[in-house]
């Protein structure tokens, strides 16, 4: 009997990756209440958060099909899809 070690991808991982990968816009505090806020709002449009699903996939080793990402409009969104990938898998 195998067993799968699953790591839960947090917001502050997510909020170091969008910084690392895209920068962090002028007077946006990703350290703030930010899970229910549209990635727009905070400055990251898809090509940034395609970036951040690659670093996610390199470090996680977490498979997230692409047009996944579309929908989740929230760092929350985000975070529910790829945690729930990982359960998954």
């Amino acid at each position: 009997m195998t067993t799968t070690t699953t790591t839960t991808v947090t917001l502050a991982d997510l909020t170091r990756m969008l910084r690392e990968s895209a920068g962090e816009e002028e007077g946006i505090d990703l350290d703030g209440d930010v899970i229910d806020t549209p990635f727009m709002e905070l400055g990251y449009d898809s090509l940034a958060l395609l970036q951040v699903i690659g670093q996610i996939q390199r470090e996680y080793g977490i498979s997230i099909p692409d047009d996944a990402v579309v929908d989740a409009e929230t760092p929350g969104a985000l975070l529910a899809l790829i945690n729930e990938g990982q359960a998954a898998a």
